[in-house]
């Protein structure tokens, strides 16, 4: 443990000899790290910067719900162009359309949804097109 600090001596001169003893015993001599960059320099400090650290680390992620439901939405369309039959299109529009009519009458959080239901025979023709 370090010594406390005399009476009469400023908090940065007792630091500063703390420092150049330390210095003296070569207790800064190999630390990891040396010579290299601190990681994340440059960016605006950011209160969440641990949790984003660890979300990254592990591979997760977030979105708000209504974002997470326009990537759904967007997600399904791609699934009923790849879709084997009309039955698999039509049950893929209607599942994901009976999601954004929910969230229609009652708008998740986040940025705004912008997400009408989808015309599953609109969506039907465009696959016919695709599967002839």
């Amino acid at each position: 443990m370090t010594e406390r600090k005399p009476p009469g001596v400023s908090f940065e001169s007792w630091v500063d000899k703390q420092i150049q003893e330390a210095t003296e015993r070569g207790d800064f001599k190999d630390l990891p790290g040396m010579g290299m960059p601190l990681p994340e320099s440059g960016d605006a400090y950011d209160d969440m910067w641990w949790i984003k650290g660890k979300m990254h680390r592990e591979g997760l992620s977030y979105l708000p719900p209504s974002l997470a439901l326009r990537k759904k939405a967007e997600d399904a369309l791609e699934a009923a162009r790849r879709a084997p039959s009309e039955a698999a299109v039509r049950r893929i529009i209607e599942d994901i359309n009976a999601k954004i009519t929910a969230a229609l009458h009652r708008p998740p959080q986040g940025p705004p949804l912008r997400l009408a239901p989808y015309d599953v025979d609109a969506v039907l023709r465009d696959w016919r097109l695709t599967h002839v």
